[in-house]
């Protein structure tokens, strides 16, 4: 469940809630490990399909069956699918999401961590916006995903998307450089700001196709790449093996 304490405030959830009440007047700013500062617009998270790149479009094409809708955020891909007639659940950890997914119509909701999440016969796990990030590094990868795989049906899917972040370590010569500090070079830190609060750092994962399949694989999962977006991003569908 999200903290509510002052180290760990519901930023996001915050966010969602005061665009939702018609409140807006910033966007979240993200303090990164490897770049300069971002931002990450409000309304973008309330985004219709047609709104949505490629990537997120064909994941929510792809997903059928009792599904999980894993980091729902403000419910836009949850909706979309019960729309369409899905029996999906929406997951967030962030209270202030899941009072956000309620009020917009989501009819299913659980405020937890993933790793606390224990029902399971899901035909869909759908992991959007860089789904491998809440695994955090490389070495909690299989871990996460064997905990995912305990969540499907046989033949169940998980649609992950994500990014290879190389070029972000390119020189102008062309070589590329390295942080030590680092098992991969995809492991993030962030922060997050938002009217004047800011997150305790978290660890974010970006993995690269070749890496994701090897960890799938590892899991218990065949792994396909479905399609490429147009910034060194990618959508995969993860496919549970027989025991």
């Amino acid at each position: 469940m999200a903290e509510k304490d002052s180290q760990n405030p519901d930023i996001f959830g915050q966010a969602l809630l005061d665009f939702h009440n018609d409140k807006y007047s910033e966007d979240i700013t993200v303090i990164s490990s490897l770049t300069e500062d971002d931002e990450i617009p409000v309304p973008y998270l309330f985004r219709s399909y047609e709104e949505m790149p490629e990537v997120e479009q064909k994941a929510l094409q792809l997903a059928q069956g009792k599904t999980l809708d894993i980091g729902a955020c403000a419910g836009s891909h949850t909706l979309y699918l019960q729309n369409k007639g899905i029996e999906v659940t929406a997951l967030d950890i962030s209270e202030g999401a899941i009072e956000v997914c309620k009020s917009r119509g989501v009819k299913s909701t659980q405020i937890t961590d993933i790793l606390d999440y224990r029902e399971s016969g899901y035909d869909t796990l759908l992991l959007i916006m860089n789904g491998t990030g809440i695994f955090q590094t490389l070495k909690k990868t299989e871990s996460y995903l064997t905990h995912l795989r305990s969540l499907l049906k046989t033949d169940g899917q998980i649609l992950v998307d994500s990014s290879d972040i190389a070029f972000m370590y390119e020189e102008e010569d062309g070589s590329y450089w390295r942080d030590a500090s680092r098992d991969y070079y995809g492991e993030v830190t962030f922060q997050i700001n938002y009217k004047n609060q800011t997150s305790a750092a978290f660890d974010w994962l970006y993995l690269d196709f070749k890496t994701l399949k090897k960890e799938a694989e590892k899991a218990g999962f065949t792994c396909e790449k479905i399609c490429d977006g147009p910034h060194y991003d990618f959508l995969a569908r993860l496919i549970k093996t027989e025991s």
